[in-house]
């Protein structure tokens, strides 16, 4: 019997598949650092919790609407306000969803046909380019290389046009490197965007997670609104991955297919958890326990960046934001996969290859700070020695 023949075009999650193999080896005895996941080390802050709890003693375990919790659309657009300067329509421009996972599917599938071609820069999270040609739609790399910062040189993307390019995919601060552009190139690729009637998605789910100056959301320019779908979540802020809740913000016209795809993939998002995603992202006090993660990150980014200046290594370059080093041994000739399982098994450590994330990423190591100090500080030591056994 036929099976889906899309699906032979898509590698299983590297970060899932490099996990699996961790497990594996604790299982079997091993100590491993796990510098892999990027999951906040962090719980989930007290107080949401607790509303949570008080929304399913309220008796919120029921069908919700699809579109949302009036109160957590509401919230959104507050957020969007607050946070980057937008103005969305709770009733019409704001759909809850499944996490950031599911916004994305849900911006992908009202805007492509079978066929259209959607432009995406390398490298960036594989889920990006797999969610796209699970759809039937066409990846485009756009090439992101670090000598440029991991941001595609304005004409790399003019290149890669073609008559059936349909979107452009944006993730900034960017997982896999940290990176992401100044105002100035936003503006510039929303100029491309709207002199070849192309559609913006922009992924930003690590948006609070920046070192140097906010960076700014691909919807806050003059005309960019009606043609930007924004995809975010609330897992890396607020420490809740497990939750599965996020947004897509959208134009209107978009959001009545986006509502379509949603009620057909998962009816709706669960009601105790969306009255607990509205007071995340309403109330003052949880603004400021985000703050503090990032704070928290940026500690270990420092720590990290002080440990590779005593060494004398140029393993590590700052990441702007997110919560990963996109770690650097293009030196050593090897495969970044070589390197990684080389590095779990010689050195007790677990990451994820650069090469998962698309050919610019070769030669690379994803390495997560979404972990403890000391689980930060030893698995980077642990790096280091290993690399410099290598020479």
């Amino acid at each position: 019997m036929n099976l889906n023949q899309q699906f032979e075009q898509i590698r299983q999650s590297p970060t899932v598949a490099m996990n699996d193999r961790i497990v594996a080896a604790r299982a079997a005895g091993k100590k491993v650092i796990p510098l892999q996941v990027g999951d906040p080390d962090f719980a989930t802050p007290a107080p949401i919790v607790a509303a949570a709890r008080m929304a399913l003693e309220g008796g919120l375990t029921h069908y919700g609407p699809s579109r949302g919790l009036p109160e957590l659309r509401a919230a959104a657009a507050l957020k969007l306000g607050r946070d980057n300067g937008l103005n969305y329509d709770p009733h019409s421009e704001i759909l809850v969803t499944h996490g950031g996972i599911h916004a994305y599917y849900l911006a992908l599938q009202s805007i492509l046909n079978p066929g259209d071609e959607v432009l995406i820069s390398d490298p960036t999270w594989a889920t990006h380019a797999n969610m796209a040609l699970m759809l039937r739609g066409v990846v485009r790399r756009v090439p992101a290389p670090p000598e440029n910062g991991f941001i595609p040189p304005l004409a790399a993307w003019e290149r890669a046009l073609t008559n059936k390019t349909r979107a452009i995919v944006l993730n900034y601060p960017s997982n896999p490197t940290g990176a992401y552009p100044s105002r100035a190139y936003l503006q510039k690729l929303q100029d491309f965007a709207a002199a070849h009637h192309l559609w913006v998605i922009s992924d930003e789910v690590y948006e609070n997670l920046y070192y140097e100056e906010k960076p700014a959301s691909a919807g806050a320019f003059p005309g960019a609104k009606e043609r930007t779908l924004l995809v975010n979540s609330l897992s890396k802020t607020y420490a809740m991955t497990g939750w599965r809740v996020g947004f897509l913000a959208a134009p209107a016209g978009v959001m009545a297919n986006a509502l379509k795809a949603g009620q057909n993939s998962i009816t709706c998002v669960a009601p105790f958890v969306q009255k607990a995603a509205a007071f995340a992202l309403s109330d003052p006090q949880i603004q400021q326990a985000a703050a503090d993660m990032r704070a928290a990150y940026a500690r270990r980014r420092a720590l990290v960046l002080n440990l590779a200046r005593e060494n004398v290594s140029r393993l590590a370059t700052a990441p702007r934001g997110a919560f990963y080093f996109f770690l650097d041994f293009r030196a050593l000739n090897l495969s970044s996969l070589e390197i990684c399982e080389r590095l779990l098994e010689e050195a007790g450590v677990g990451l994820v290859p650069g090469s998962a994330f698309g050919a610019q990423g070769e030669g690379f190591v994803r390495m997560t700070i979404a972990a403890s100090d000391a689980e930060v500080e030893s698995g980077f030591r642990a790096i280091l020695r290993w690399a410099e056994q290598q020479r």
